[in-house]
């Protein structure tokens, strides 16, 4: 067997964004060790800096000093917020922003126009924010218009995405009153980032109550506890209460090191990623579970975790939960021996790209037999790939880049069109693969 490659996990994407937003709203200075560098963090930040925080490097570290929630000085006039392709930054700071009073102008670029927020949208007008959506209903371009959160009872849909519900929570200790948030539809996409929100929330000093119906009466309960319940008998909790400053050091990021854990199984060469917790809130730790139930060798030691080539069999996979891996999952599924059913993820194809039909196309040119369901894929793998060139489209999407470079473990000349769009969540993907190139024997490649 080759010999080891050894990677450090880049920084959480959803912890940079959320321990961004709380040091800005905090009163005082943070200090942010960790906090990713990416184009959807550049977005978070220049926001959160139009409200009047302060974002600096200093060394290592990112330096914030908070507004404590209140008003910007000039804030006279509408405030326009590119939020570019970022649909974290769109969402949370759509719920932020509301906290403070003014007049706010949400807008992107790419696909972001054709990603709904209206879920959102109508949990404000509920807490009494003026929305007007410039284009299509529903959409953004959207103008926010608020004299502040009343607080109060409000309803939220979260079938389309959690993070809905983190914009609402992020705002709502800044209301004039306690706010109870009540869930309603059928199912809850991505429930494990909550717990990501709830968590950094925590760290900067407001805690939220967690609760659950039983026999009519509501009772606290654990974010795990919540996870298989109907959202109509989950509810959250916030009181008024201050962001308190502090130092927050934000953890490795189980989605992007999704890559290397899948190459780790398929490649020649056993590849251990450094800086990941084991017992990590991020709804993508899923990959080792499903690592572990396709066949997968993993081995941890301290914080590292070693995943040795396997080889892989087939397995049916609920991604209600971890819709950002299925990309990945999916190029790895085409090394496995057998059927490989992905499920639960019909919000895919609000992504950055439709991440069903995406995979579906670009794994299919590269002669994997794939077919997609309506919320999901089927992948029906021999074990083996064709040998050949496949030119392949990204959709501009950092996900499909990343995720489409996995065939080259299995002796496919993967060419991209746009590799350059790992910026939007891993700038250093490219030089980070590299190692698993070298280590698997495939030489330097155009595309990066």
């Amino acid at each position: 067997m080759n010999a080891v490659i050894d990677i450090t996990a880049p920084s959480s994407k959803s912890l940079s964004h959320r321990a961004l937003i709380c040091a800005a709203l905090a009163e005082g200075e943070s200090l942010l060790e960790g906090v990713l560098d990416s184009q959807d963090l550049t977005r978070t930040a220049q926001c959160l800096r139009q409200l009047g925080a302060v974002i600096e490097p200093r060394g290592e570290k990112l330096f914030v000093r908070g507004t404590g929630g209140a008003a910007p000085r000039d804030a006279s006039g509408v405030i326009s917020m590119n939020v570019g392709e970022s649909g974290t930054t769109c969402r949370l700071m759509a719920g932020v922003v509301t906290a403070i009073p003014g007049a706010y102008r949400i807008h992107g670029e790419g696909r972001m126009h054709d990603r709904p927020v209206r879920h959102l949208t109508d949990a404000l007008t509920q807490q009494g924010v003026d929305v007007a959506f410039e284009d299509k209903d529903g959409y953004p371009p959207v103008v926010l218009t608020s004299r502040g959160l009343k607080g109060g009872e409000v309803t939220i849909n979260l079938e389309q995405s959690s993070q809905y519900l983190s914009g609402l929570l992020l705002a709502a200790p800044l209301a004039a009153g306690t706010t109870v948030i009540r869930l309603m539809g059928r199912t809850i996409a991505s429930w494990p980032y909550v717990a990501l929100t709830l968590d950094s929330m925590s760290r900067f000093g407001v805690p939220v109550s967690l609760e659950r119906r039983a026999a009519g009466n509501w009772t606290p309960c654990t974010h795990a506890g919540a996870a298989n319940l109907p959202p109509v008998d989950i509810r959250l909790v916030v009181h008024p209460a201050p962001y308190r400053s502090g130092a927050m050091r934000v953890e490795g990021d189980w989605s992007n090191a999704s890559y290397f854990l899948a190459a780790g199984a398929v490649g020649k060469a056993p590849v251990r990623i450094a800086g990941l917790n084991r017992d990590s809130a991020q709804g993508d730790r899923f990959m080792l579970d499903i690592l572990a139930r396709m066949g997968a060798r993993v081995e941890w030691d301290g914080d590292a975790v070693t995943v040795f080539p396997s080889a892989l069999r087939g397995a049916s996979l609920d991604m209600n939960a971890c819709p950002d891996i299925v990309p990945t999952v999916a190029a790895m599924a085409a090394f496995a021996t057998g059927e490989t059913v992905i499920s639960g993820a019909a919000h895919l194809a609000l992504k950055e790209c439709d991440r069903i039909q995406g995979p579906v196309t670009e794994l299919s040119k590269a002669g994997v037999d794939i077919g997609a369901r309506p919320d999901g894929m089927v992948i029906r793998g021999t074990g083996l790939l064709p040998q050949r060139i496949a030119d392949l489209c990204t959709y501009g999407d950092h996900r499909m880049a990343m995720s489409l470079s996995l065939l080259e473990l299995a002796g496919v000349d993967v060419r991209l069109d746009t590799p350059g769009c790992v910026a939007k969540s891993f700038p250093g993907f490219w030089d980070v693969w590299a190692k698993i190139r070298f280590g698997n024997g495939i030489g330097a490649h155009h595309a990066a």
